[in-house]
């Protein structure tokens, strides 16, 4: 190989390394495996230890994360928040602990730690309290997610005890249980959803989301594992670790004191075996030297402490034969690839297929007919191809094309711009769409219908009996042919139409949700239903009414202007107020109290010293006035607070937006 191949090997690396460090850190979607990744990365390590001359600071192998999310505050870190260097070799753990060991004179103790599958978190406390959380981010610097932090319940806010530093850091790992995830991807998939690739990803993501409620809904947990403190008050790791357990913070069960490398090696093998055994995702072994006055002799390198190292256990995976594609339709239209594989055993269960996500998705990976595959289980949950064994391809295989046409009603296919996704948009006679659409109808987050499971909806469409969700309430009228259905006795029959009836006492928001308009979910259903109270005000809204509410872009402003314009769909909804469903909201509207901000907008931002944001928004209400979240040429007023976004003051100020105070809003009033 010549020197300038070298280079460009170097700079390609570089680059693949950049954008899978992106894919993982900020959009919390890797499209690599973790062996994969850490290969490539070692590929690299390698050849700049060969050919110094092209080694750069900004390489991949001397940074440290990933970036910073820019809708955050960033925080610098008192202390840096470093990578561990990391191996799948048994043999570069004893040449670590050689190193160790002629380093200090003496062979060390070491603590053997589970290596969580989650998002890295430091938290400051300061007299007890927790002051502040904030992610890895580069390592230098890291996102204040401290409102979302506050929201995970096992993280104490208020110290136990008190012989605590007046401040210290303490590091850990926010993840998810996999009973949890597992059953929030279930009912993803029951709303036409895609499913989380694994709890790792999910956790990345929520911590990530602006709404801190949003994140109290999501049953994310923490661990925490290292303490930080200005001057050292115990001598060890070990005693650290027994100390932030007393005061109150949730530690790792699964420690232990090892004597040699021989009973690492021991606990890393026990573990391979039990980690099934845990609630959560694990993916290695984390050693350290325990001996903080050792540690500290040992060092840092640029990116990792000399002092300590992780053992990662590889994701298994097999390879098997892929025997043809599937394009499954989605109640919205949405059409998902299926692998069909030849059955293989996986991580304790059969696999027969893998999701391909989209057409960009076998465009990935290259696909061609009878492939032999590479899948691993994502997070070790959904099964997924990583790669293709080209080398193992027949000669006459052709490239899978993704299809034109709907598999189901043979429309043409369409995909809009930005989105990945390729739709049918047949809705109103796609058979897959409508039997999707009635059993979302049908859901126990939407109507809760009992007696109407999926089965039975497939077969009451088979038989004509039903069409549109407006039919369901015609059900009575058919008592005698829903007798003659296989599986409907006439006690199941009278349970089902029980079960109808009663979901006409279900709140305008479930009917909105249910409806199964593209793109609205229950949180924006709820958002559409406060707003505008009654669904032919929701029909009538204009394209700018919608989008000054908090969370509705332009894409579900369209989307639901979309769907009312279409004379099918507002016959449907004539037809559900005539069966007598809530089509407008029952709850106490917010009391008037005066007009003086009446057609009047108002952006709220930074922290005010008299209200809090809701009650300045409460107050806005009770006089007429709208809140909106964004700046544009339309608003009337932005009222400020301290430590209001440099960006939403400058726009205001080139807008010539007045820029009052809750004082000035007081007076106005």
């Amino acid at each position: 190989m010549s020197v300038h191949q070298v280079e460009q090997n170097i700079q390609q690396l570089i680059q693949e390394i950049n954008q899978h460090n992106y894919n993982y850190y900020v959009l919390a979607n890797p499209t690599i495996s973790d062996f994969d990744f850490d290969q490539k990365l070692k590929k690299l390590e390698q050849l700049e230890q060969q050919y110094p001359q092209f080694l750069s600071p900004h390489s991949p192998t001397q940074q440290v994360g990933g970036e910073v999310n820019k809708t955050f505050q960033t925080v610098k870190h008192k202390y840096p928040m470093l990578s561990l260097g990391n191996t799948y070799s048994e043999q570069e753990l004893r040449d670590f602990d050689q190193r160790v060991t002629k380093a200090l004179g003496i062979t060390p103790e070491y603590i053997c730690e589970l290596k969580f599958d989650g998002l890295s978190i430091s938290l400051t406390y300061q007299n007890g309290k927790l002051l502040r959380a904030v992610t890895r981010g580069d390592g230098t610097k890291g996102d204040d997610v401290t409102q979302n932090v506050k929201t995970i319940r096992t993280i104490p806010q208020q110290l136990l005890g008190n012989d605590y530093p007046p401040e210290f850091e303490i590091r850990g790992e926010i993840f998810m249980h996999r009973k949890a995830f597992e059953k929030l991807n279930q009912e993803r998939i029951e709303n036409e959803e895609p499913p989380y690739a694994n709890p790792r990803n999910f956790a990345a993501g929520t911590i990530k989301l602006q709404h801190s409620a949003e994140v109290a809904k999501r049953p994310l947990d923490c661990l925490l594992y290292f303490l930080y403190t200005q001057t050292p008050i115990h001598q060890t790791h070990q005693q650290s670790l027994q100390a932030i357990k007393k005061w109150g913070f949730p530690t790792a069960e699964h420690v232990q004191l090892c004597q040699n490398i021989d009973q690492v090696i021991t606990f890393i093998q026990t573990w391979e075996y039990k980690r099934a055994q845990l609630s959560y995702d694990i993916d290695g072994i984390v050693i350290k030297v325990n001996q903080y006055a050792q540690q500290q002799e040992l060092g840092f390198t640029a990116k990792s402490p000399r002092w300590a190292i992780s053992y990662k256990y590889k994701a298994e995976q097999v390879e098997t034969t892929l025997l043809h594609v599937d394009y499954q339709v989605g109640r919205t239209g949405a059409i998902t690839p299926v692998a069909n594989l030849t059955p293989v055993l996986l991580a304790g269960t059969t696999v027969k297929r893998a999701t391909l996500h989209n057409a960009n998705e076998i465009e990935r990976l290259n696909l061609f007919e009878g492939d032999t595959v590479c899948i691993e289980k994502g997070g070790e949950i959904i099964p997924k191809i990583i790669r293709v064994n080209a080398q193992k391809r027949h000669i006459d295989a052709s490239p899978i094309p993704f299809i034109t046409h709907c598999p189901a009603c043979k429309a043409p296919l369409i995909k809009k711009e930005g989105e990945a996704q390729h739709y049918c948009p047949n809705e109103d006679q796609c058979p897959p769409q409508i039997i999707g659409k009635l059993q979302h109808f049908c859901s126990r987050k939407a109507m809760n219908i009992e007696g109407l499971g999926a089965e039975t909806i497939e077969m009451l469409y088979q038989q004509q009996l039903i069409r549109t969700i407006a039919d369901i309430y015609q059900l009575k009228h058919h008592k005698d042919q829903l007798l003659n259905l296989d599986r409907l006795g006439e006690r199941s029959v009278n349970n089902l139409l029980t079960g109808i009836e009663d979901s006409k006492k279900q709140p305008f928001e479930k009917v909105l949700f249910g409806i199964g308009i593209r793109y609205i979910g229950e949180t924006v259903a709820q958002k559409l239903v406060k707003h505008f109270r009654t669904i032919d005000h929701l029909m009538n809204a204009s394209q700018e009414e919608l989008i000054a509410i908090d969370d509705i872009g332009e894409r579900i402003a369209q989307g639901l202007q979309h769907y009312f314009s279409n004379t099918t769909h507002q016959q449907l909804i004539t037809q559900l107020k005539a069966a007598g469903l809530n089509l407008e909201t029952h709850q106490q509207a917010i009391e008037l109290l005066s007009n003086v901000f009446a057609q009047k907008t108002f952006v709220i931002s930074g922290v005010f010293e008299t209200f809090g944001r809701e009650e300045l928004k409460n107050t806005i209400e009770q006089h007429g006035g709208k809140v909106i979240t964004s700046i544009s040429s339309k608003l009337n007023y932005l009222v400020a607070g301290n430590n209001m976004g440099p960006a939403k003051y400058e726009k205001a100020q080139q807008l010539n937006i007045p820029i009052i105070s809750e004082q000035d809003l007081l007076k106005m009033i």
